[in-house]
């Protein structure tokens, strides 16, 4: 691996409990080290410009999740597409960058189901070596209604035939995320599908995740308990019309635990793409 310092995403994989996982990575080696995971159907592509930002700093590493992107689909969906099984796949990334050069710290930037698997990381997995948590328009109780629109996308994903068509849905579908730059919604059509046998397209994530997330349940407020638990100085990112994170769980969150330090994105829904100048200032300050 060369030793110099990228702002530009190089591909890697690697096997974690027994599963093949892609991961990109910017920065160089031996910088302090951010993991950057992303929600629920989207993949490491996600924090593309964030990435690039943070680079001359760090040693960034986002995952692709098994299930999607070019990870690896599990064959056991309802006991390995769960929040624990890729913590323990988070604790296992952590245990292999830490071959390539020492890690003393940790720091984690979680988007939607990204900040669940780091709220875990932090709270019990890499507790004593997590400095910096992140957690972008997520929190320990999870409004039911967003995750039943999520579900009706997810579970029966639709079939198009070009990707242009493919943009247009993810337009419609991600129009929460705030995401002003056209190149920005071109690159997630052409980063987020996968081609069909009748030649036609579809989003790139295996659709059992929905099946999975709908048999374990929501969760509703299980996770304070391990939201209690983190030590690690937290930034909690909301949309300021987030339909997932309610403005009364955010400011919960600010009076317990790590008594996180909210920052509202007007304007914005479930979740922040962390793609404007605005947004990366925040967590690049909060990082530092």
């Amino acid at each position: 691996m060369s030793a110099a310092t990228s702002h530009y995403a190089t591909s890697h994989y690697v096997s974690l409990l027994g599963r093949e996982v892609h991961y990109l990575q910017w920065g160089k080696p031996g910088a302090p080290l951010v993991i950057l995971w992303h929600g629920f159907a989207r993949n490491a592509h996600d924090f593309t410009e964030l990435a690039e930002a943070l680079a001359p700093h760090y040693w960034l590493v986002a995952p692709d999740t098994i299930g999607r992107g070019l990870s690896q689909w599990s064959p056991n969906p309802v006991q390995e597409y769960s929040v624990a099984f890729y913590a323990g796949q988070a604790a296992a990334l952590v245990e292999h960058l830490g071959g390539i050069s020492p890690i003393k710290s940790l720091r984690w930037v979680g988007t939607s189901m990204g900040g669940l698997i780091g709220m875990v990381v932090a709270a019990m997995l890499l507790k004593d070596r997590m400095s910096h948590l992140v957690l972008n328009d997520v929190g320990p109780e999870i409004a039911p209604g967003a995750v039943q629109r999520i579900l009706s996308y997810a579970g029966t994903p639709p079939s198009f035939a070009s990707l242009t068509e493919l943009e247009s849905y993810f337009r419609g579908i991600y129009a929460p995320f705030g995401i002003a730059s056209d190149a920005t919604w071109r690159r997630m059509a052409e980063t987020s599908y996968r081609r069909l046998p009748d030649g036609g397209v579809t989003t790139h994530y295996d659709p059992r995740i929905a099946t999975a997330l709908a048999e374990q349940g929501t969760g509703g407020g299980d996770a304070w308990p391990i939201y209690d638990q983190i030590a690690a100085p937290t930034l909690l990112l909301r949309g300021a019309v987030s339909d997932l994170l309610s403005k009364e769980t955010a400011t919960a969150m600010t009076q317990r635990g790590p008594k996180a330090k909210l920052q509202e994105i007007p304007g914005i829904g479930h979740a922040p793409a962390l793609d404007t100048p605005a947004q990366i200032a925040l967590i690049a300050q909060f990082l530092r």
